[in-house]
């Protein structure tokens, strides 16, 4: 199965347009991408939307790519940077068809809380995913993100950059993304 299209969700401290996601669809074209805000974004809001909120908007967002770029949808590709990574990954774990996972800075745990960890739903990831990060994130490090995706049924795939939670390798990142999307 190859990837039909690709939605993207930002981290909670940005929208759309971050330059990440920006530098993804313009690495992955000519596959259709979507760059979605959350409601509390477009509403002009700061506090990000609590899971339930978020992850029906992932799937709202799902259903209009698909629809929009003639797709079906098991070839989708859902992720994002951070917050937007876990909501898409939340998602599918919920039964939202999908042919993949991109995970860039995927917030395992808070900062300095690796007790309070982000992870109930890996068990149900059967579809391939992506995780890239930075070697140094403080919502979770390489050792850290390979032990605890070992719940993850589907197979996983590890890129680490230099840098933290935001690390700035835009290029790398999205040359990684494109790289991974041709192995579906």
């Amino acid at each position: 199965m190859s990837a039909g299209a690709l939605l993207l969700a930002p981290g909670a401290g940005a929208d759309r347009d971050h330059r990440t996601l920006v530098a993804v669809e313009e690495a992955v074209a000519p596959l259709p991408v979507g760059r979605m805000d959350f409601p509390y974004r477009k509403a002009g809001r700061r506090s990000p939307d609590r899971a339930p909120v978020a992850v029906a908007a992932v799937r709202e967002e799902a259903e209009a790519l698909v629809a929009s770029a003639g797709v079906e949808p098991v070839s989708l590709v859902l992720g994002g940077r951070s917050f937007g990574g876990r909501m898409c990954s939340m998602a599918v774990a919920e039964g939202l068809p999908a042919a993949g996972l991109v995970l860039l800075s995927y917030p395992l745990h808070p900062p300095g809380k690796p007790q309070k960890l982000r992870i109930e739903h890996f068990g149900a990831l059967d579809v391939p995913c992506l995780f890239v990060s930075g070697a140094k994130d403080p919502f979770g490090s390489p050792e850290e993100l390979e032990a605890h995706a070992e719940a993850i049924p589907g197979p996983v795939t590890f890129v680490w950059v230099t840098g933290g939670h935001d690390p700035r390798k835009d290029d790398e990142v999205a040359e990684a993304v494109r790289e991974w999307l041709t192995t579906l």
